[in-house]
């Protein structure tokens, strides 16, 4: 049995298997091969695409998609050890992730970080307990990293651009009145370096760039490539040549948990909006963002609305690649 936690855990090879299959599921009719299978969505914040496409999804397979919300319409769940249980939490993890194991086929998380400790969060105590204790496949709907999102972005990619080798991603931070994850910027990162593209990181300081965690994969994955990676703070070098450019926000680590201290590097940083003259640095590059995206505040009405916009595409594929992550999971093919 294996679990869906981070790409990190899966070779290329694995990756373009599971793209393959993404394609397959998206040209062909839908094919029943989870018939009489379950899975339970534990939805720890808030959701648009991932709850639709894995709720979705599963019914395309023949499955069962439950829907449980800890705290709302489900029971709040502690998840430290050797804890007094005397305050909110009704029930831990142990209990709840064995009890789901007896009842689904698969379990699958969505859980923010708190924002309160870096060090803390970084180690992704959630879903890593529900992973522990489940005896059925855990798939990550986004924690620290966006698995299921890097997928729906690498299939887009290749629908579009071809073969991935070599064509330069510019990975761009963009202002957001709100620090924010830094879970797709980290996967983007990730996917990007894997499938051999040359990957520019731009941000507006060194406090910006992502954990060491995820730089040291990327390059690690661009040498094994023969591509590059490039961290810069300047808007035009980080455009300039780029066959895509993909705008996230994110917050500061160093002032994790401390943001009144970050707010005036973030406010003096509006100019890395996505617009029409940055991306006309590129020669004639794609734009793609993760959504949900806020108009004219990360990236302008124009590149939004234009035919250079991939990002609706991106949106779709999250169902294609989710079934097929769903499918090799429960069916033992990983």
């Amino acid at each position: 049995m294996r679990h869906f936690l981070s790409t990190l855990d899966y070779s290329r090879a694995e990756i373009e298997a599971l793209l393959a299959a993404a394609r397959a599921f998206k040209a062909g009719p839908h094919a029943q091969t989870l018939a009489g299978k379950s899975i339970a969505l534990v939805f720890f914040n808030p959701s648009l695409r991932t709850r639709t496409s894995f709720e979705l999804g599963m019914h395309q397979l023949g499955g069962k998609a439950i829907v449980l919300e800890p705290g709302k319409g489900a029971w709040p769940i502690e998840f430290d050890d050797g804890v007094i249980m005397d305050g909110e939490p009704e029930e831990h993890v142990r209990e709840v992730a064995r009890v789901l194991s007896r009842y689904v086929d698969a379990i699958a998380v969505r859980a923010f970080p708190k924002f309160q400790r870096w060090e803390v969060d970084r180690e992704d105590r959630v879903i890593q307990s529900f992973a522990r204790h489940a005896t059925v496949p855990v798939i990550n709907m986004e924690t620290i990293t966006h698995p299921c999102q890097e997928l729906a972005l690498a299939l887009t990619l290749k629908e579009k651009l071809g073969d991935l080798a070599g064509k330069k991603m510019c990975l761009t931070w963009t202002y957001h009145p709100k620090p924010l994850n830094t879970a797709v910027a980290n996967s983007a990162l990730i996917i990007a370096a894997k499938l051999g593209m040359d990957v520019t990181l731009l941000c507006p300081t060194p406090e910006y760039v992502l954990d060491k965690r995820y730089m040291d994969a990327a390059a690690e994955y661009t040498r094994a490539a023969g591509s590059t990676l490039t961290v810069t703070h300047d808007i035009e070098q980080g455009y300039r040549g780029a066959d895509i450019v993909y705008a996230k926000s994110w917050g500061a680590l160093p002032y994790f948990g401390r943001w009144d201290e970050e707010k005036p590097i973030r406010e003096a940083s509006r100019r890395f909006m996505v617009d029409a003259a940055k991306m006309d640095l590129t020669p004639n590059g794609l734009f793609s963002h993760c959504l949900p995206v806020r108009r004219n505040v990360k990236v302008t009405d124009e590149i939004l609305d234009s035919p250079r916009a991939i990002h609706i595409d991106e949106a779709e594929n999250r169902l294609h690649v989710q079934k097929a992550v769903m499918d090799a999971l429960l069916r033992g093919a990983l």
